[in-house]
């Protein structure tokens, strides 16, 4: 009879080590989660300011760097960068490993977290602070693209057509930045699935 008794309480015991164990790794993965996206969500907020910060300092310099490839370039660059950095830091929260999904997640929160930032302050300034810097732009943007038209020896018409077309938009309206914002969006995204695919690293148990 008492070891009837011995077994139960050993069974109970063990059931109870095993709920321990097991709540144990739930909350376990539940914080490093929380801790995964909590980084992404920082270098969001350390990319937003860096592409504000750009944006301004254009404004304030010169606004032709708002309108040069390379300077475009450069925010491409940034962007991509601090993406990876941020992948990197999830990696490295999780001892080395990230599965494809936790590696474009991270990327992906950083990144729309960081265009968003941009595109609001854009708004802001070219709508409602300094709407004669939208103009001067849309002009600087004309110019830039006879320019470009001309050097491929694009047709008079064609040319007046382009024109036209950009004199007729708003680039800074709210549609045309929401327009613009996930046009970005999916460009980011498709480097997205390239750089989790290039930087994944499962558990050895999980491949």
């Amino acid at each position: 009879m008492l070891f009837y008794i011995f077994l139960l309480f050993y069974f109970i015991e063990h059931i109870n080590n095993e709920k321990g164990l097991l709540l144990y790794s739930q909350n376990k993965l539940i914080f490093m989660e929380k801790s995964t996206k909590s980084s992404a969500i920082n270098f969001g907020l350390y990319l937003g300011a860096l592409l504000a910060l750009l944006t301004v300092l254009a404004y304030a310099i010169n606004l032709d760097w708002l309108t040069n490839m390379w300077f475009g370039l450069f925010i491409i660059f940034a962007i991509i960068t601090l993406g990876i950095i941020s992948v990197a830091k999830v990696k490295q929260l999780q001892n080395g490993f990230a599965t494809f999904k936790e590696v474009f997640t991270a990327y992906f929160i950083t990144i729309i977290i960081g265009l968003t930032i941009s595109t609001f302050v854009s708004y802001l300034l070219f709508n409602f602070i300094d709407t004669e810097a939208a103009d001067v732009l849309k002009q600087k943007t004309i110019e830039k693209t006879v320019d470009m038209l001309k050097g491929f020896n694009t047709p008079a018409e064609a040319i007046a057509q382009s024109v036209e077309q950009i004199e007729t938009q708003d680039q800074y309206s709210l549609g045309s930045i929401l327009k613009g914002l996930a046009g970005y969006t999916v460009f980011f995204s498709i480097i997205g699935l390239i750089v989790a695919a290039a930087m994944k690293k499962n558990q050895p148990e999980t491949e």
